[in-house]
Formats: structure tokens, C-alpha cells, sequence
């Protein structure tokens, strides 16, 4: 048995028929080619594949692509405009936050989310809002760091997300 689902992944609308039991993170990668999505865990638990459903982050990995009909879905892909990384990832590139890159993508959306609601946080807030998503290289300080530089409008060319 298929189902049909439409989904507007950044900003492009995408229709596909899929079997009612795939995932988002299977939908996202294998059916339309967003391969920045990544499984870490495949439980909920590393925040690796997390994106943005109408506005509030998921992890696809245990999110059924059904569940995503009808919604938008930002991505890791939907963050470079023209070419140019988002203000949040040059903080990070910039404060060597990114080392083997495995747990950026969903730590980018889970920052996205976070500072749409918290434009001014303390160092204790970032550390809090970033604990779901495990990175095994940077022991998170340069990733807070960044954070902070960002919203203090120390690095980046675009500094607020619209």
C-alpha cells in the first residue's frame, strides 16, 4: 500500500507517492535527495537528523514522512542563500565548532529554533537548548562560543534570521 504525500521542503513544494511506514529522514534523504539530514542514533536520541516542521524542530529519524504531510520543512540545504552560509554557520565554521561536521546539520536547525525565541541567551541557555544533540568532537564550548559571538553580532554578515 502507497500513500501519496505533498511537502514544501525549503520553500519547494515536492509530491511523492511512499509507503505509510518511511520515515521523514528516509523521505528527505533517499526520495529527495537532502543528504545533509543525518542518522546518527535512528532512536530520537542524538538530534542529528533534526529539521524544522512548521516552524518547531523534529527528528525525522523517528518522525513517519505521512506525518509530514502538508507541512513546510526547512533543512540544512535551506540555510545557504546564493551560494553564502548562514551568519550562524560562519560563527561556527570561524570558531572551529565544526569538526567532522556529522552533528552540524541538526545543530544548525536546533539553533535556528532557539534563537528565533531567544535572540539574547546566556552561555547556560545555549548549553541547555543544544543538549539533545550530541557531537563527540568539540565538547560543545566552541559551539556555545560561536553561539554568543553570533548574537552578540561579532561575526557573520547576516546576524538575525529573518
Amino acid at each position: 500500500m502507497v500513500m501519496k504525500i505533498k511537502v514544501t521542503v525549503n520553500n519547494i513544494l515536492y509530491e511523492r507517492e511512499i509507503e505509510p511506514n518511511m520515515t521523514l529522514l528516509r523521505f528527505l534523504r533517499n526520495e529527495l535527495g537532502f543528504t545533509g539530514v543525518k542518522e546518527g542514533c535512528g532512536a530520537g536520541e542524538c538530534g542529528a537528523c533534526t529539521v524544522i516542521m512548521n516552524g518547531r524542530t523534529v527528528n525525522s529519524c523517528i518522525t513517519l514522512a505521512a506525518e509530514a504531510d502538508g507541512s513546510e520543512i526547512e533543512t540544512i540545504e535551506g540555510e545557504v542563500k546564493d551560494g553564502k552560509l548562514s551568519g550562524l554557520q560562519e560563527c561556527l565554521n570561524k570558531h572551529h565548532a565544526v569538526q567532522c561536521g556529522f552533528c552540524t546539520p541538526g545543530m544548525v536547525m536546533i539553533l535556528k529554533e532557539f534563537l528565533l525565541e531567544n535572540p539574547s541567551p546566556t552561555e547556560e541557555e545555549v548549553y541547555a537548548a543544544i543538549e539533545g544533540n550530541f557531537c563527540r568532537c568539540t565538547g560543545y564550548k566552541q559551539i556555545v562560543e560561536a553561539v554568543m559571538d553570533y548574537t552578540a553580532g561579532k561575526i557573520g554578515d547576516e546576524l538575525k534570521y529573518e
